[in-house]
């Protein structure tokens, strides 16, 4: 630790005992908060891990009608699951939920974060936030969102290689900073004063409830902090397909071995159709996945009765109806293409319009 890191210690009663007061008065009232539980917790982080939470919201209520608990969610299927989860990305936390019900389903639910972590997909930001939030394990939370706040607090200006290595470099101040007693609370408002008031562009030092223990509280410098190393981006230009053919879309699944998007559907890229095609290009959409960034053209193709034929014998390619389109786990961005794409002869006549 650093020696303003050191000098927090002493000033712990002080900070927890602020930052408490804050949160009660300021606390967004979130679902899972006003109704807590192991599975209500697990859903809820997984969820909002790299998601807005404005964005996971919607999700969330509809997922715990669905699957209320551990035990329902394990009898689910992959694919229902997938196409729940559609529009949140990384898919692999949806995979990793569904893993974990069912090694939960049926045994006493685990206690403390280390027993948490044990399981497939939980890491210790998520192990904490179970154990401390639905347990009362007093065990320091560490997401962006507090990495940001206490290298604020605390003036660190040195440089981090991604968030996991700042989150694992600021684990130990964390920990001293917990409140023993309400290390669910803490923990929440942590994460809550990092989202709201200690943000990212423009920290609000104003009406931050820990501004006197703060190393930059004022300073130009503030928002600069947390420093990270810069990222080498690349980029990839992709061309989409959509082939629609009688109320139906084509679609590719991306196989359970597939390093991105496993399980999930997308429109084929073009150069995998293998037959020439003719087709007039849609304006260029450009999305960010991770560190990669791509330039996807979407293309309308010209359908013939040979091309149906061929393609869906192809595999990795399968006709869906377009008013199925939202149960057959494509992925959001693609999803959202058909919908703007097809004309309304083409879109189902129930459901959600396409």
């Amino acid at each position: 630790m650093t020696n303003h890191e050191q000098q927090l210690i002493p000033a712990a009663a002080a900070f927890r005992k602020a930052l408490r007061a804050w949160f009660a008065q300021h606390q967004r009232p979130l679902p899972w908060r006003t109704e807590v539980s192991a599975y209500r917790t697990v859903v809820s982080e997984l969820m909002c891990q790299q998601t807005q939470i404005a964005t996971a919201l919607p999700y969330f209520e509809r997922w715990v009608q669905r699957w209320p608990d551990f035990r329902s969610l394990a009898r689910a299927k992959e694919a229902d699951v997938l196409a729940a989860w559609a529009g949140l990305g990384y898919y692999t936390r949806a995979r990793n939920l569904l893993a974990l019900a069912q090694q939960v389903a049926g045994r006493p639910e685990p206690r403390t974060a280390a027993e948490w972590q044990a399981f497939k997909g939980v890491g210790p930001y998520t192990a904490a936030a179970i154990a401390s939030i639905a347990f009362r394990e007093p065990v320091a939370v560490v997401d962006g969102n507090v990495v940001r706040v206490l290298a604020r607090v605390a003036g660190v200006k040195e440089k981090f290689k991604d968030t996991t290595t700042a989150a694992k470099s600021f684990t130990p101040l964390a920990n001293a900073l917990v409140d023993p007693k309400h290390p669910g609370d803490h923990n929440q408002a942590m994460m809550e004063l990092g989202a709201t008031v200690c943000r990212k562009a423009a920290p609000d030092c104003a009406h931050c409830p820990v501004a006197a223990w703060c190393a930059v509280r004022g300073r130009r410098d503030a928002a600069s902090l947390p420093r990270f190393e810069a990222k080498v981006r690349k980029t990839a230009e992709v061309a989409r397909a959509l082939v629609h053919h009688r109320g139906k879309v084509l679609v590719r699944r991306n196989p359970r071995e597939a390093r991105r998007l496993a399980g999930m559907a997308e429109l084929p890229e073009l150069a995998t159709l293998g037959t020439a095609v003719t087709g007039r290009p849609a304006l260029v959409r450009r999305r960010t996945i991770g560190s990669v960034t791509y330039a996807e053209t979407l293309l309308e193709v010209a359908v013939t009765t040979a091309l149906v034929r061929t393609w869906s014998q192809d595999a990795g390619l399968e006709w869906v109806a377009v008013a199925e389109l939202d149960a057959a786990a494509l992925t959001g961005p693609h999803l959202r293409w058909v919908r703007e794409w097809l004309s309304p002869a083409d879109r189902p006549k129930r459901g959600k319009p396409l």
